[in-house]
């Protein structure tokens, strides 16, 4: 493992703690980090997460993320002791909303060719 690959997973796995146990903000649902991409020069984390919910939940947590940048990055500072914590910019990850079209669209293929067939 390569370190950039132990840095990310160990940001990632940080991330997540420090969401679940310090930040006490309500307008954060039920983030899940999905990923983090971090520049080789480790200055700034991209950090993709999903949110259970709707439209409005996940713009309220993408917000609360936002405004929650700076806590978080302190405590990474403090819990991985890294000469420099890299920016955190929080994105929404929409691979899922994709698969999940996607996998509608060939059930509606499917059916179409069971609907020809008959």
């Amino acid at each position: 493992m390569s370190r950039i690959e132990r840095v990310t997973s160990e940001i990632r796995q940080a991330i997540c703690d420090i969401i679940q146990k310090e930040i006490k903000d309500p307008h954060i649902g039920f983030v899940t980090i999905t990923e983090v991409r971090i520049t080789p020069d480790l200055q700034l984390a991209k950090v993709y997460f999903t949110v259970l919910g709707d439209e409005k939940q996940n713009k309220e947590s993408h917000e609360a993320l936002k405004r929650s940048a700076g806590f978080i990055r302190k405590q990474l500072a403090f819990k991985l002791n890294m000469r420099h914590t890299p920016a955190l910019d929080f994105r929404q990850d929409k691979s899922i909303d994709y698969n999940s079209n996607i996998d509608e669209i060939f059930k509606k293929i499917q059916e179409e060719r069971k609907d020809d067939v008959n």
